[in-house]
């Protein structure tokens, strides 16, 4: 299938690493022109370099000008973003019942609020050339709260009731807004899930990933490459009629529909 997205600019946040990492590798590969962006800047731009069209821009997007410095960096490389894919560094462990309210701001300041302030600098040019694609890396927390990650369920619950809201804004525009949840994804941050795990109930990691495995009917973590294809295609041209969309990529995780 041809995406139909050689050649469109796509900036991809906290794309250093796990699944912002895949699915910049999986747009470029497709043909786009990547910005690939994280605070480890000499790290987003070897990452670039090893693409076919890319550049890496070291930004911190926590910072109140981070979007707008890496807006800039990509409309300097390239022109006007057409494709937006929003990703943020998964908030540490806790309880609800333990919450500190200074760790829900930041983690609302890191997982909402500076995913806006990129919406705010990207759709418009996008809502005049009537054709954009925003696609936020989620979690299955927010189809269903995972135990002992509150920080992460109230700030990406957050972001999805905003991008389900823009989402009725901008479609007749031809801009799609779509939240893509990862389950078990084999990356570093889930290996390292496993092991906090596996520190608090005294057991071996290995037993903690294979129970954890155990759980999800495709009975395996997914791979980085089967996530960033699944959000390759929700950027592209034929799937210009899915919006307002939280799709699972999770083996089955999630029993809801």
């Amino acid at each position: 299938m041809d995406l139909g997205i050689r050649g469109r600019v796509a900036v991809v946040a906290a794309s250093t690493g796990g699944l912002g990492r895949a699915v910049a590798e999986a747009l470029a590969a497709e043909g786009a022109s990547v910005v690939v962006a994280g605070r480890r800047g000499d790290l987003a731009q070897e990452i670039a370099a090893g693409l076919p069209d890319a550049v890496g821009v070291p930004v911190d997007l926590t910072t109140p000008d981070g979007p707008q410095q890496l807006v800039e960096a990509a409309r300097e490389a390239y022109g006007d973003p057409g494709i937006l894919v929003l990703n943020g560094p998964g908030p540490q462990p806790g309880t609800a019942a333990g919450l500190d309210t200074g760790d829900l701001a930041g983690a609302l300041d890191s997982l909402l609020l500076a995913q806006q302030r990129l919406v705010a600098l990207t759709l418009p040019a996008m809502r005049r050339r009537g054709w954009g694609r925003i696609l936020a890396i989620g979690s299955s927390g927010v189809a269903e709260p995972l135990p002992g990650l509150v920080l992460s369920n109230a700030g990406r619950a957050a972001l999805a009731a905003y991008l389900k809201t823009l989402a009725a804004e901008v479609a007749a525009d031809g801009v799609t807004v779509n939240l893509l949840l990862p389950g078990r994804i084999a990356t570093a941050r889930v290996a390292a899930l496993d092991a906090a795990r596996a520190e608090r109930e005294q057991r071996p990691v290995a037993d903690v990933a294979a129970a954890s495995q155990a759980a999800i009917p495709a009975g395996r973590y997914g791979t980085p490459a089967e996530f960033g294809a699944t959000a390759a295609f929700l950027c592209s041209d034929p799937a210009s009629y899915v919006t307002g969309t939280a799709l699972r990529c999770d083996g089955g995780l999630v029993r809801s529909l």
